[in-house]
Order: C-alpha cells, then structure tokens, then sequence
C-alpha cells in the first residue's frame, strides 16, 4: 500500500506537467481576447451555469463581439454579434458546419448517427440528400399539409364545442373562470403534427400516463443533450469526477429510458398486423423503408438518433 501511494505521488506532478505542456500548445495559436483563466480549469470557474448567455454578453462587453474561453483544456470562441454569426454560417459555412463532441450528445445520439447530429462528412450530404428525396418531395410534403389541416380543424372544431355554452368545466383548456387557454392548445397542435409526420400517431391519444412518462423522460434527455460533461473540458480526471457526481449514471438511465420508448416505437412499425397505407407514411416508415435498400448505411441506432431528435423537439411543447 505504501508502495502505491509512492507511486501515485511521484506519477502525479509528472501527469500535471504534462497536462501543462500541452495546454500551452492549445493556447499557443492565434485565438480572439479574452478573460485569463486559471491552470487545468482555465475559465470554468468566471461562468454562471445557470444564466450562460447573460454571462456571455458581459463579457462582450468587455472583450469584444468574438473573444475566446477555455473551458477546462477545451478552447473555446464567443460569437456574440449578429453580424459575424451571419459571417460565420453563411460565408464560412463549411467551417462552422459540425457540432461540438460533447458525451452527452453523443451518448443519446448512439455516437452521433442521425441526419441532424451526424458530422459533416460526406456520410451527412448522402443522408442528406436521401431525406430531401424521401421526405421534401410533391407527394410528401402534400401529405404533410394535410395532417396539419387536419389538426388545425380539429384545434378549431374544440375551440368552437368550449366557446358555446354552457363551457365545459372538466375541460384541460377551460380554466375555473371560464377563458379557453389557447396557448396550450397551440402546443397540443404542434405536438400532435410532430407525433403524426415522426410518427403516425396523435400526441392527446397517447393518454395522460404515457404523456406523463414521456415528459418525464424528455425532459431529462433536454438537460442531459445541452449539458457540457466534467469529461468534455477535463481529460483524464473529469470522467471520474462525473461518476463521482452521479452525472455519468444519470446520462446511461437516461439512454436506456429512451431506448426502450424507441424501439417501441420501431416494433410498433415493424408489426405485420399494423395497417400499412402508402399515403400515410410517416418518418419512421421511410427510415426503415430506406434500411431495406442494399447499399444504405441506415440502421436502428440511426434512426433512434433521429426519432430522439423528433421527440427532444416535441418536448419544447410540453407543458412545465
């Protein structure tokens, strides 16, 4: 045991230096202005997690419209203008066109598969193309106009049943005064249009224990896609301290949660006796329709990565 901690205790400096060393040759390129951050954890410690972006312009102000961070070993730019975020995504487009590696992305996405979070690589631009085929068609996105008439005249046939007396007091969207909350309605249009085109079912036919369920399982996936890991600014150390944290158990229940919800949802399509219309299609039958192609590189886990992306949407719809 003694022998151990000898060891650690002559591997720690050496480890530290090297961590050293290889910051000064990130920080050793050309980089905007910015605040000075401290060794290892560089500037973690001057943000406010819990208001990023007020942060962010205060030191705008300071610094300028682009200035640069280090989160931990990771160099960071601030675009905080208008117009160099236009000069970024649209002169430089391709420079800009890929996403930040972060784990919990990557995890939730099964290792960045799916049209919207796969890397720009030429793997992109044939997903691409094939969606734009499959899904942006005549034929398509006239099916698609039609479940959104078909939802608004069903938004309006119940606006117009709660308008006429007498008011339907045990209704969701009658209040105890009486007025209709057409904000919430709103949301339940959305909601049922992206369940029906991603889909093929209504968000209200779910019922309330199903929604609930998926509420709670969302919402998680939300916190879990935007959070920046202990392990994605600190190598080597951060991965510890995430498990330490409870950060990296939550983030694998999580995964396995959403999982279980897609893959029903695949075997819910995948069921013979399910009644099969060509003009109903939805997302999940074009995907696996495209599995079935000889030379597609299209799997489950992809299309899981993009039914996550469909359901993370929905969630902004979901009632708090």
């Amino acid at each position: 045991m003694a022998l151990l901690v000898l060891g650690i205790l002559f591997c720690l400096p050496i480890f530290l230096l090297f961590l050293l060393q290889k910051h000064r040759k990130n920080t050793s390129a050309k980089l905007p202005p910015g605040p000075p951050g401290l060794p290892l954890i560089g500037n973690l410690h001057q943000l406010d997690a819990t208001n990023l972006a007020f942060c962010f312009w205060k030191l705008s102000k300071q610094y300028g419209p682009i200035f640069s961070l280090r989160l931990g070993f990771r160099p960071t730019i601030v675009i905080s203008s208008a117009k160099l975020a236009k000069e970024a995504f649209k002169i430089h487009d391709l420079q800009f066109s890929s996403r930040p590696a972060l784990s919990g992305t990557q995890k939730l996405s099964y290792n960045f598969l799916g049209l919207t979070l796969t890397p720009h690589y030429n793997s992109w631009r044939e997903m691409k193309k094939k969606f734009v085929t499959h899904m942006l068609s005549a034929n398509r996105t006239e099916q698609f106009r039609q479940v959104q008439t078909d939802e608004i005249f069903r938004m309006i046939e119940k606006i117009s049943k709660l308008s006429a007396p007498p008011a339907a007091a045990a209704d969701d969207y009658v209040s105890s005064e009486g007025p209709i909350n057409l904000s919430e309605m709103a949301m339940t249009l959305i909601r049922n249009i992206i369940f029906r085109v991603g889909f093929g079912k209504r968000f209200e036919d779910e019922g309330t224990a199903a929604v609930s369920r998926l509420h709670s399982v969302f919402a998680e996936t939300q916190a879990m896609v935007g959070r920046v890991f202990l392990r994605d600014c600190l190598p080597f150390v951060g991965c510890w301290l995430d498990s330490l944290t409870g950060w990296n158990r939550r983030l694998r229940n999580n995964f396995s949660d959403c999982d279980k919800v897609y893959q029903q949802l695949i075997e819910d399509h995948l069921d013979p006796k399910r009644p099969k219309v060509a003009e109903q299609e939805d997302l999940i039958d074009v995907l696996l329709g495209e599995m079935k192609t000889a030379d597609d590189h299209q799997t489950f886990d992809s299309i899981k990565s993009t039914i996550m992306v469909l359901c993370v949407d929905a969630r902004f719809w979901l009632p708090s």
